[in-house]
């Protein structure tokens, strides 16, 4: 019973972290009908350039900051300008290509320029274990569990509650209605895509120092962000969030009850079972499209 108790805070912990990216996954969709297939890439490089700043001699903090700041302008500003905007008069397909090739140059990138080899990474939240109920529990795990907790209610807050959040849910559910009664619609798009590289930086922060910062690391981290927009459901940020929660807790059940090598064909199975029996995924709505 402790050791499952464990595996669940544990699994809570990741499966916030890969809630934060599901978000950003569900937030481009909603808004420019971008499918990103470098999301995985887009939480690794953060770390990275953390990691060049603390190596040019700034603190911790500033390199925190500084990590954001250009997570923000290249990972928002930029691939909307660069890559989405020009590729989107397209269609969603060649866009999603084009994805799939920035996230190979940003892995070969970091693996030219940085390095190869994993690199520690150092947590904002002190390690050591503390007691819950009886059960010695991960600082570490409680604290990146709170801090993801508290930017997704975060973001929620913004989305329900401001006027800025309901002119961005505005731009999303209908663009042309949006401006016809004043709403910024491209200000809102452009919004959305700094709100997802925030998002993936606060990620990098979180889940770096439990794996380290590899160049390959976004692989995973991407795809089972993906599987939990998917599962939760790819048009609703509630469905994104119980998707990431419910996928961290199923990856660490499985890890520890099925088998570590077969740990990712369980959530797989999940996702190709809620395909076939709720496409729009358990807490998406169906949408009906013209042809």
């Amino acid at each position: 019973m402790s050791n499952l108790f464990d595996l669940l805070v544990a699994g809570l912990a990741t499966g916030a972290i890969y809630a934060l990216v599901a978000v950003g996954f569900t937030l481009l969709w909603q808004t420019s009908q971008t499918i990103n297939f470098a999301q995985g890439e887009f939480v690794m490089l953060p770390a990275f350039l953390m990691l060049a700043a603390m190596h040019a001699g700034a603190p911790f903090w500033l390199a925190i900051i500084l990590g954001i700041l250009l997570s923000m302008l290249l990972l928002g500003l930029a691939f909307k300008m660069l890559l989405v905007d020009p590729m989107m008069r397209h269609g969603v397909l060649p866009l999603a290509i084009a994805t799939m090739a920035l996230a190979i140059g940003i892995k070969e990138a970091v693996k030219q320029f940085f390095s190869a080899e994993a690199s520690p990474f150092p947590s904002i939240v002190p390690t050591g274990d503390i007691s819950i109920l009886g059960h010695a529990v991960s600082l570490q795990s409680i604290g990146v569990l709170v801090v993801a907790i508290l930017a997704v209610f975060g973001l929620t807050a913004l989305l329900n509650r401001t006027s800025l959040g309901h002119q961005m849910q505005a731009a999303a559910q209908n663009p042309t209605v949006a401006r016809i009664i004043g709403v910024p619609v491209e200000r809102m798009i452009l919004l959305t895509f700094l709100i997802n590289a925030f998002l993936v930086a606060l990620a990098s922060l979180l889940i770096t120092p439990i794996y380290l910062a590899k160049f390959s690391s976004g692989e995973v981290l991407g795809q089972a962000a993906f599987i939990a927009a998917i599962v939760g459901g790819f048009n609703q940020v509630r469905g994104a969030i119980a998707g990431g929660l419910l996928i961290g807790v199923l990856d660490n059940l499985a890890a520890a009850y099925v088998s570590t090598q077969y740990r990712a064909a369980v959530p797989m199975i999940f996702l190709i079972a809620v395909i076939l029996f709720r496409p729009q995924g358990l807490l998406g709505r169906a949408e009906e499209r013209t042809v």
